[in-house]
Parts: C-alpha cells; structure tokens; sequence
C-alpha cells in the first residue's frame, strides 16, 4: 500500500507523492479532454454511427488519452514507490491493463460489420460516438469490459494514482452496455475511487468526495449528448435514404409509363398504320377483282409492297425500335422522299419538298424519328380521313428550328373539336402527333376549315429548352 501522507486537493487520487491537482470543481485538463471525446470501442461492440472521419479523430483522443494518463501513473508510481513490496505486482497489473485496452480495441476494429441497416451506406464502417447498444452485448465483449474492470480496480487499491484512468474507462463501459448498466457501472467506479482516495487521506477532504462524481457525471452527460445526438443524425439519414428510394421509385414508375406510351405510339405510327393500309387496298381490289382485274393486281401489288416494308419496320422496331427508313443512311430527307412515293397512289399523288439543309452535326437522332413519326402519322390521317386527291410534305431547316408541314386538299375538319388526348396510353392520329412535339419542345399548329383541305405543321427548335410548349391551333 502507497504512503498515507494527504493528497492534494480536488486530485482524482489521494497519495501526496502523486501528481498534483486540479482545481476544487474536480475537473481535470487531461479529465475534460476525455470527457469531450467519443467512448473507446473495447468492448468489442461494433460501432455505428455517421460521424465519419470526425468520429475517428475523437476516439483516438480518448485512446491517446488512456495511455498517457496509464504512463503517466505508471512514472509517478515508480519514481515515488519504487522500492516498495508491491512494486512488480503494479507493473504486471498496469501492463495487463494497457494490454486488455489494446485487444479490446484491436478485436472491435477487426470484428464483422452487422447486417447492413437503411443508412449503412451512408455511415463509416466503425466509429466511436455511436450509441450504447440498448440489448445485451456479446459475451466476448462483457468478458473484456470485465477483465478491464478488474485489472484496473486491483490498481487502484494497490495505487491510488491510477483513478486517472477511470475516465475513458467509463467511454468503455458507457460504450460496451445498455444505458442502465453503463450507468450503475460508473457509479460503481465513482465510489471505488472515492473511497481509494479516503482510504489514504488523513482528514476528510470535500474535494474527494466531490471531484470524482463531478468528473464522473460530466464524462456521462458528454456521452449522453453525443449519443442523443447519434441518435438523432442516424434517424435523418435513414429519413433521407427513405426519401431518396421513394423518388427513385417514383421516376421509374413514370418512366416506365413513358416508355409505354412511346412505344404504343411507335405501334401505331407503324405496323397499325401499315396493316390499315393494306386492308383498304385489299377490300378495293376486292370490290374490282371481276370487273377490273388490272386495277385489282395493282391494289395487290401496292399492299404486298406496304406489307414488305412493314416487315423490315417490324424488324427494325424490334432491333432498336429506330424507323427503319433512317436506317439506310439518307437521313431524314431520303425517309421523307421514299415516304412521300409509298404514299402516292392513282387515286392520291403525295410529294415531298426540302427547304434548305441540317446544319453541322445534323438534327439528333430522335428528332428525325420523331418528324418522320410525325409524317406518317399525318399520311395516315389523310389517307384514311380526308380523301385527299393531293398530299404534301415540306420540310424546311430554319436557323434555330426545323419545321415539317403536312397540307392536303381534302374535306377539311373544326381544329376546335379535335381531342386533345388519346384515349389511354395507346395515342393515335393527332393527339399522338402533339405528344411527340411536346417531347420535343416544340409546337403545333393545326390550320383546317371543313372543305378546304387541312395543314398539320409542328415546329421543333434546334435547341430545345424544355419540353413543355403548349401546342396552338389555328382555324
């Protein structure tokens, strides 16, 4: 056992020849800067917080801390009493103790993450300002806490100095149990090194029995803040990836939807349009198969031409739904050309006109499938809508747009009757058409009257800023 001999005021230890105090409130420089700083994860548990590199910082802090108020003990100790019977048992025991401290450590660096959580892939792997667990902790964990709390208390009976240590010894505990055990067990080392410090003290010193429960409880609220405060980020994290899946979920549901509709009026503008077509040149030849053979073959013919390129279409559409009259490396002038000669028949002569030329880099791919998508669709209406004996296609390169006109000399329809939709997502005819100029950004204009022809022009800019543009019709 140490001297006697009275201990300094407001020292966390009681023996004279130790280190001198702090200051009456009990709290010391090396005690505060513990108590700022996260609990050591010793006990093994697997830390978890979104702190980050911050975190790591402070628990090497509280590491840094731990050894050098062990050493600085340690010196003390043997410059003081190093003569003493129980000089080689406070040496063994003091290493025993740093080396408890570096296997907890090591073990709860090394130890396997818990199944990932909602805001795992946010936060860091391991930090020290994580909150207590709340059920109990592995045995492993509770026999390294143990073996801590005894080596240390054996110490401190044998010399007094090494309350010192007590403080990231509470981070330990405080870190390694849930809350209410934590708390008895800082208490318990509260009134251990009390009543080692009075053991050794010749009169009874209020600074003794009130510095450690002051630093005690001043380590405890630090933690308890800093827990709550874990707590509190970890919940707004989890809040936040909630968020974050709930709008990526909701982008995919539309997006999904988008593409539904797109396609449907790929569908359309293709092989439904194709398969009318060839039904009413089929029912024609029909109707002139004995009185007008000839007519009749070259109603045959056309539509065994409309069905062949409908297959190459089909087959496109299903490569990498691209028109397939883009493909042949024309561009969107030769697509419009062989599209405008399909249409013609005897009964409906359809031409096409390009006015200037695409500047450097050319019109993006989908505005070619868009306009050429646009075209047919406006074909379509004039062939099986208007009866229109003439047809024209002009496109004209403009220096901040290009525009596409579709003007026939059939009946003529009210712009103001036409439904803004389609019904469902399966677009058809006009609605379709405003669909894909609004993808666009662009404009549409429908010009008509009943019984003087129709002109549908959709105006599409270079450099779309949004595709949002309301369509304008105009009688």
């Amino acid at each position: 056992m140490p001297s006697t001999s009275r201990p300094s005021p407001g020292v966390p230890h009681t023996a004279a020849e130790e280190a001198p105090g702090p200051p009456a409130g009990g709290a010391t420089p090396q005690s505060q800067a513990c108590g700022a700083t996260p609990p050591s994860p010793a006990g093994g548990q697997t830390p978890r917080s979104p702190a980050g590199a911050e975190a790591h910082r402070l628990a090497f802090v509280v590491h840094l801390a731990f050894f050098l108020l062990l050493g600085s003990a340690l010196a003390r100790y043997v410059q003081r009493h190093g003569d003493q019977p129980q000089e080689p048992a406070v040496l063994a025991l003091a290493g025993a103790l740093a080396a408890l401290y570096v296997i907890g450590r090591r073990t709860a660096a090394g130890a396997p993450l818990p199944p990932p959580t909602p805001p795992a892939d946010t936060a860091p792997a391991h930090d020290a300002t994580a909150p207590a667990p709340q059920g109990l902790p592995p045995l492993p964990a509770l026999l390294r806490l143990g073996a801590l709390v005894a080596v240390w208390a054996v110490l401190v009976a044998l010399a007094p100095s090494f309350a010192w240590c007590a403080v990231p010894l509470f981070y330990t505990a405080l870190r390694t149990l849930p809350t209410r055990a934590a708390y008895t067990l800082v208490a318990l080392f509260t009134v251990f090194v009390v009543v080692a410090q009075l053991r050794l003290a010749d009169r009874l010193d209020v600074d003794l029995v009130v510095g450690p429960p002051a630093v005690a409880v001043l380590a405890t609220a630090v933690f308890t803040h800093m827990d709550r405060q874990a707590a509190r980020q970890a919940a707004l994290i989890r809040d936040l990836v909630r968020t974050r899946r709930e709008l990526a979920a909701t982008e995919r549901r539309e997006g999904t939807l988008a593409e539904r509709q797109r396609l449907a009026m790929e569908i359309h503008d293709t092989l439904a349009q194709s398969l009318s077509s060839q039904r009413m040149l089929l029912q024609a030849a029909e109707r002139v198969w004995e009185t007008d053979p000839e007519r009749a073959r070259a109603h045959v013919g056309t539509a065994a031409g409309i069905a062949e390129s409908s297959l190459a279409e089909a087959r496109r559409f299903v490569h990498d739904l691209a028109p397939a009259d883009l493909a042949g490396g024309g561009g969107l002038d030769a697509a419009l050309r062989g599209l405008a000669a399909r249409e013609s028949t005897a009964e409906r002569t359809v031409t096409c006109l390009i006015d200037g030329a695409p500047g450097t880099p050319g019109l993006p791919d989908r505005v070619q499938s868009a306009l050429l998508r646009i075209a047919q669709g406006a074909l379509a209406n004039v062939r099986e809508h208007s009866d229109a004996t003439r047809a024209a296609l002009t496109l004209t390169y403009l220096e901040d747009e290009v525009r596409l006109d579709i003007a026939d000399d059939g009946r003529g329809l009210d712009p103001a009757a036409l439904p803004e939709r389609a019904a469902g997502v399966r677009g058809h005819g006009l609605p379709a058409i405003r669909a894909r100029v609004r993808r666009l950004g662009g404009t549409l204009t429908v010009e008509s009257a009943p019984g003087d022809g129709t002109v549908v022009s959709a105006a599409v800019p270079l450099r779309p800023a949004a595709p949002s543009t309301p369509e304008s019709t105009a009688p």
